[in-house]
């Protein structure tokens, strides 16, 4: 009886917890294509700055993301 309260108590939390990884995952991959765009506008480059910034913002991301729920929850 116990062990159904507890889990039922953590199905929110955790629920919660994707939901904003998945928006910061979209804001931040948002904002790594837009300033690759705007940086390849600036240099008069090819789209190279706009394929880089995505990638390191992924790496980055997983890193976070590996570094986060590595850790056991309280």
């Amino acid at each position: 009886m116990i062990q159904t309260i507890m889990s039922d108590q953590k199905q929110p939390q955790n629920s919660l917890r994707y939901a904003g990884l998945a928006t910061q995952w979209l804001v931040m991959l948002l904002i790594a294509v837009w300033a690759g765009i705007k940086l390849d506008q600036k240099i008069h480059s090819s789209p190279v700055c706009t394929i880089l910034f995505p990638l390191v913002a992924v790496f980055l991301l997983l890193w976070q993301v590996i570094k986060e729920f590595g850790k056991p929850q309280k």
